[in-house]
């Protein structure tokens, strides 16, 4: 890890760092919720 990277990772709180967390977590699982509901959808050249 860079010596600046670790700078920033040194300054950010705890919260600011599980909150960050969270949020990309909660992020992957709408993107793989809305990629289930997705699935089986005929998206190929001829349905449009």
């Amino acid at each position: 890890m860079p010596v600046a990277q670790k700078v920033v990772v040194a300054a950010t709180s705890p919260r600011e760092f599980i909150v960050r967390h969270l949020a990309m977590f909660a992020a992957a699982a709408l993107f793989v919720f809305v990629l289930s509901l997705t699935y089986g959808l005929d998206l190929s050249p001829g349905f449009f």
